[in-house]
């Protein structure tokens, strides 16, 4: 379908989390909600009536169109968020032991949106029981595209390079859709239903926060972290600007 609006907005209000009084914060943690503004499309749910194991997953019942998941009050699901400037240039930052995992669960990807750290364990599950696969489509990093027919319940992989953000798709179930970012560093973070994002660990410093959407593109705001506090000097806003967005 075609998506029109007057105007259409992401915003992000960012906050600070303060420290117990009298105790030294070292660091500091911005936190967010991303809201949809404007009158949302009708989208048409996910068609799985091409495969029977599929629809019967769901029993039926319609399953909701991804590209936009909106909670109470137009919060937005499915937003990657993540510094993109300020953080020391060269700066090591460990590599999480616990890996990120993609699960292939009533013929869809959850999670839908998800952030990674380079040589981060990705660990992909197949929970469905039948013929799935996992084609990453990365422009930088090589491609990963693994069948899983229905006796393959785990693979894994890791992204040697930065690189946000691109999609991985399902050869078989084609409505089959996810996308992940790459990073140097742990401070990204993506959006659930409730809109909400946390980055925590910044040192005293201004940084760029850049968040993305599948459909709505990306928006970057300037944060300066003072002490254990934070001011965010813009919005995120301002996608379409009364332009046609294909959806």
């Amino acid at each position: 379908m075609r998506w029109t609006g007057s105007r259409l907005w992401l915003v992000v209000g960012l906050v600070s989390v303060l420290g117990w009084p009298g105790v030294a914060v070292a660091a500091s943690t911005v936190n967010g909600t991303i809201t949809f503004t404007g009158k949302p499309p009708a989208l048409k749910p996910l068609a799985m009536d091409a495969d029977p194991a599929c629809a019967k997953k769901h029993a039926g019942k319609p399953v909701p169109a991804e590209m936009l998941v909106l909670g109470s009050g137009n919060t937005m699901a499915n937003v990657i968020v993540w510094v993109s400037k300020g953080l020391p240039a060269g700066k090591k930052f460990p590599v999480p032991s616990t890996p990120v995992t993609l699960d292939q669960n009533g013929c869809v990807y959850v999670p839908h949106a998800m952030g990674i750290m380079v040589g981060q364990a990705y660990r992909i599950l197949n929970s469905d029981g039948i013929l799935h696969n996992v084609h990453t489509l990365p422009k930088i990093n090589p491609s990963f595209n693994r069948a899983m027919p229905a006796t393959s319940k785990e693979a894994s992989t890791t992204f040697a390079k930065p690189e946000p953000i691109f999609q991985i798709k399902c050869d078989v179930h084609p409505w089959m859709s996810a996308y992940i970012g790459v990073f140097e560093h742990p401070f990204f973070a993506a959006t659930k239903a409730d809109g909400k994002f946390t980055i925590a660990g910044l040192d005293a410093g201004t940084y760029e926060i850049t968040a993305w959407h599948e459909r709505l593109g990306t928006q970057t705001a300037s944060v300066t972290v003072i002490g254990n506090t934070v001011n965010a000097a813009s919005r995120l806003e301002a996608l379409t600007k009364e332009k046609k967005c294909q959806l």
